[in-house]
């Protein structure tokens, strides 16, 4: 008979990394429609590993002047349409 090792992701934890990597693919997408590229962009997996309640968070990392910039801009054409 198998056991259970406490080291094995419960549900839970699957869940929070699918959804994680599911947002990161998405805002990777809308980034890369208007030019811009995050080379940081990632899941912050420690936040995905609480067994009891995982709260994922995306780490959008560090971007140069120039991408931040650009990513200011995108943002401010958004919120005028």
């Amino acid at each position: 008979m198998y056991a259970l090792h406490s080291e094995l992701p419960d549900d839970r934890v699957v869940d929070a990394i699918s959804d994680s990597t599911r947002a990161v693919v998405r805002l990777e997408d809308a980034l890369t429609a208007a030019g811009i590229t995050l080379p940081s962009l990632s899941i912050d997996l420690p936040s995905c590993g609480s067994p009891v309640d995982p709260r994922p968070l995306i780490e959008l990392g560090r971007c140069n002047l120039e991408t931040a910039a650009a990513l200011a801009a995108a943002l401010h054409g958004a919120a005028d349409r």
